[in-house]
C-alpha cells in the first residue's frame, strides 16, 4: 500500500512544519500486475476473413489485345439497391431487359445459376463470374456473392465497375 513518510523540517521558526511525502511504488507495481492479468486472461477476436484468389501477375502484359472472355464462359451479376440482384450472360449488344434477369440473395438461387452458368460454358477453365457493384449496393450484398462464389468452389471471378451499356438497361428495369 502507499506509504506516508512524514519529515519534520527543521527551521528558525518556532512552529515545526511537517512535510508529507507519498510513496507511489506500490501503487505502481499494483497497477501493472492489474494490467498484465487483464492482457493474460482476455480473448483476442479473431478475424473473420475470407481468401480471394487473385491472379498472378502476368510478367509479359499484351496489352494491345486484351483477353476477351465470351459471354458463355462468364456470368455478371449486377449489385443493386434495395437488395436486388441481377445478372447476364450477354454482349454489349445484346443486352435488354428481357436479358438482364432477377434473382434474389438466397444462397440456393445464386448458387444454382451459377452452377448451369459453368456447366453451360463451352470452355469451363475460362469460366468467369463478374461482379459489378453499382453505388446503391451495401457491403453485406458483396459479402453475401462473395460467400457464394466460394461455396459454389468457383476461382475464378472478378470485381468491376458496372459499365455504362449496362447500367442503361439497369436503369431501365428499376425504374
Amino acid at each position: 500500500m502507499a506509504e506516508v513518510i512524514a519529515q519534520e523540517k527543521q527551521g528558525g521558526s518556532k512552529q515545526r512544519k511537517k512535510m508529507i511525502r507519498v510513496d507511489m511504488t506500490p501503487m505502481v507495481d499494483l497497477g501493472f500486475l492489474l494490467i498484465t492479468f487483464f492482457m493474460f486472461t482476455t480473448n483476442f477476436t479473431k478475424p473473420n476473413v475470407m481468401d480471394l484468389g487473385l491472379p498472378a501477375k502476368d510478367p509479359n502484359p499484351d496489352l494491345t489485345h486484351p483477353p476477351v472472355i465470351k459471354p458463355l464462359n462468364q456470368i455478371t451479376f449486377i449489385l443493386g439497391k434495395d437488395n436486388r440482384v441481377f445478372y447476364h450472360q450477354s454482349f454489349k449488344e445484346e443486352l435488354n431487359m428481357s436479358n438482364l434477369k432477377e434473382t434474389d440473395f438466397s444462397g440456393i438461387n445464386i448458387t444454382k445459376i451459377i452452377s448451369k452458368a459453368y456447366n453451360n460454358a463451352p470452355e469451363k477453365e475460362n469460366f468467369t463470374i463478374i461482379i459489378e457493384p453499382t453505388d446503391d449496393a451495401n457491403y453485406k450484398n458483396f459479402v453475401d456473392i462473395l460467400d457464394n462464389i466460394a461455396i459454389s468452389k468457383k476461382e475464378r471471378y472478378g470485381v468491376t465497375d458496372i459499365k455504362p451499356w449496362e447500367k442503361k438497361v439497369y436503369d431501365e428495369l428499376t425504374k
